[in-house]
């Protein structure tokens, strides 16, 4: 399985919600990939840290920009919110 395929599906890894198949394979790609075994153990323990925190307010001239942001990226580049 090639990297990127494993990168998609790492959400729903860390979720759980994988068919067993497939929950093998990605395991059996990890326990050979040093650098996807890098980036699991990386976002298992951020996710860790992370639960349960109170969710930082940004301000809105930074949230405006993530969503034009997103927006570009996704090719609906439409000004209004």
């Amino acid at each position: 399985m090639p990297c990127k395929k494993w990168i998609r599906e790492l959400s729903d890894y860390l979720d759980d919600d994988l068919d067993p198949q497939l929950k093998r394979e990605l395991e059996e790609h990890v326990g050979r990939c040093p650098n996807c075994r890098v980036i699991v153990d990386t976002t298992r323990l951020t996710i860790q840290i992370y639960r349960g925190c109170e969710p930082y307010p940004i301000p809105s001239s930074l949230h405006d920009r993530l969503l034009q942001a997103l927006r570009q990226r996704r090719g609906g580049a439409s000004g209004g919110s």
